[in-house]
């Protein structure tokens, strides 16, 4: 049996792969034998009695198939676990995804002008002390938060108009009273006046 290790190692340097991935026909040994140079290899490779050995196939079919049964949640029973329930969902994750999804949530509001930026610190506050758990529950606090606002501004808006009103009506009281005692005021000194013509005229005669 001829060896042809030499062939090998310059056939991979050829074909630039490993020896293990070279081929060579071993009916022509003989001739294979006879190539010392890598201008001879070449030719060799030419006629097709050495050849690069294809790349061996490492399927992720079975893989694909598993990890897709195992979305749609199979596979997946108190059997296959390993790790504690905290273990394998840590409590920070959880905690950060909410954190995460209640401030954008906020952010986009406040850019929205639907929240006004002091509304904005006091939700932000309450979302880092675990008042919401999901942004359902932020959405409703939002929508109470503004009624309320906008129904104590209604009332303020009201009260205020109420103030307006009777402070007009206050002036228009003390207007009309300033005019009662002024018309009597002048009637008494016309009567004062009437008077003392008369009492002038008693003397006089």
């Amino acid at each position: 049996m001829v060896s042809l290790k030499l062939q090998k190692r310059l056939a991979a340097s050829v074909l630039k792969c490993g020896k293990r991935k070279i081929w060579l026909d071993p009916n022509e040994v003989t001739e294979i034998s006879m190539a010392n140079s890598r201008q001879n290899i070449r030719k060799l490779v030419q006629d097709g009695l050495v050849i690069r050995k294809p790349e061996r196939i490492h399927s992720r079919a079975r893989t694909r198939r598993r990890l897709e049964a195992k979305r749609k949640g199979r596979h997946t029973g108190t059997g296959k676990r390993r790790g504690t329930n905290k273990a394998r969902m840590p409590q920070a994750v959880i905690w950060m995804r909410r954190q995460r999804v209640l401030r954008r949530m906020l952010r986009k509001y406040r850019e929205a002008k639907k929240i006004d930026k002091h509304l904005y610190h006091e939700l932000y506050a309450k979302c880092k002390g675990n008042v919401f758990k999901n942004k359902r529950v932020l959405m409703e606090f939002i929508h109470k938060a503004k009624a309320t606002k906008a129904r104590e501004k209604l009332q303020k808006d009201q009260a205020e108009a109420r103030r307006m009103k009777n402070r007009a009506a206050r002036e228009r009281k003390s207007q009309r009273q300033e005019e009662r005692r002024m018309v009597a005021f002048r009637v008494n000194v016309q009567d004062v006046r009437e008077a003392s013509k008369e009492e002038a005229k008693c003397g006089k005669k």
